[in-house]
């Protein structure tokens, strides 16, 4: 029986075979930067793939905790993970595929508490989601910042998998029919009277069918990182049960409002928590007029007012963090009506405050108008708080 020749170690790499492709390019993946947002399912393929690929910068996105039911569809959790934070673990799993992968936990809400600044720090996002709320922001962050997204759904023996490109092609929201936007806005109600009751419903599939549609997604994330042709408003339709893949193209809708890009941004140099609103309104009328205001890139409750007894309570949170049971009134108990902080400049009151203590979360975006004139302002002083050793130094 012949004997198998021993590995060469030296000349066996860790990326050698990948190296063998013409146009691969090995130190380009090393330093490029994706933003993974959910870490559940499709999150843990895109995670290890991104790993086992060298991709040298991931953060890795999501608020929830590890239930005894991901365990059958998760590759990277473990039973003795059961009630630690999804990113975490996901982060430090890649470690120990990859160790020389700098990859960071954000542990939050992408709705509410992921700023604005990740989307313009990744070069390419990857999407692991299962709500049409959370796309919408990703895929306005996306827009923001002028960057692709690949987004992953998956239910039973199917999926699929599709490139938005707001800056070029078809968004999220150009795929979204009148029915989506009302379901969305029955979860942003601002009633909140059913709002903890509005989870939507957990998908079933299976881990095969999560490798799958990942699979495709970090293949066309490594496409774009090499600056090859790939999908753009288009995606990849898997049929399990047929065992078919049927490509799907979608059409840029000349009236969509998801293609916002940011014409001009300046960053600040500090936190959310070191700029008032005063200060930030002073270098934007400055530089774009009196009349300029400040938009918030996020839905943000001012106050809550009972509509019974009329007692009102200062809130400044994001909408999303607004649970019912705080918008019942404290004194008769009837359910208070949030009253929303749509842009900073037109009420009094407010100048002295930090945009932290307005309801704004570290490393966002605002972006202040002045008719068609507009200037975006990123408070990168809060990248170390958000990216972790994954900042710019």
């Amino acid at each position: 029986m012949s004997q198998v020749p021993p590995i060469d170690a030296a000349a066996e790499g860790r990326f050698s075979r990948f190296e063998l492709i013409s146009w691969w390019d090995q130190p380009r993946l090393g330093r490029a930067k994706v933003l993974v947002v959910g870490a559940g399912a499709l999150g843990n393929e895109i995670v290890k793939n991104l790993a086992l690929l060298g991709v040298g910068n991931v953060l890795v996105a999501d608020m929830d905790r590890i239930e005894p039911s991901n365990l059958s569809r998760s590759v990277l959790f473990r039973p003795a993970d059961a009630g630690r934070s999804k990113a975490e673990v996901a982060c430090e799993a890649a470690r120990g595929i990859y160790p020389q992968i700098r990859a960071h936990p954000f542990v939050g809400n992408v709705v509410t508490d992921l700023g604005l600044g990740a989307y313009f720090w990744a070069d390419v996002i990857l999407g692991g989601l299962d709500n049409r709320e959370a796309r919408v922001a990703v895929n306005q962050g996306a827009a923001l910042a002028a960057k692709p997204w690949i987004d992953g759904a998956i239910e039973v023996l199917s999926g699929v998998a599709r490139v938005f490109d707001p800056a070029r092609a078809a968004c999220y929201e150009c795929t979204m029919s009148a029915v989506d936007w009302k379901i969305l806005e029955s979860r942003r109600s601002c009633a909140l009277v059913t709002r903890d009751d509005m989870r939507e419903g957990k998908v079933p599939t299976t881990p095969t069918t999560s490798s799958i549609i990942a699979g495709i997604q970090v293949q066309e994330a490594v496409k774009r990182l090499h600056g090859l042709p790939g999908m753009s408003g288009e995606g990849l339709f898997f049929d399990g049960a047929s065992g078919e893949v049927r490509p799907v193209r979608y059409p840029r809708k000349p009236d969509c409002l998801g293609h916002g890009e940011c014409r001009r941004l300046e960053p600040l140099g500090r936190g959310v928590g070191d700029v008032t609103v005063g200060e930030l309104l002073a270098r934007a009328r400055a530089a774009l007029g009196a009349e300029a205001v400040i938009g918030l890139g996020r839905d943000v409750v001012r106050r809550l007012e009972c509509p019974s007894c009329g007692a009102a309570e200062e809130k400044f949170a994001a909408l999303g963090k607004v649970t019912q049971a705080e918008a019942r009134c404290p004194a008769c108990g009837s359910q208070r009506a949030p009253v929303m902080l749509l842009s900073l400049g037109l009420d009094e009151g407010l100048e002295e405050m930090t945009f932290g203590a307005v309801g704004v979360p570290p490393f966002d975006v605002v972006t202040a108008r002045s008719g068609d004139a507009e200037v975006s302002y990123l408070f990168d002083g809060d990248a170390g708080r958000v990216l972790g050793g994954l900042a710019p130094s």
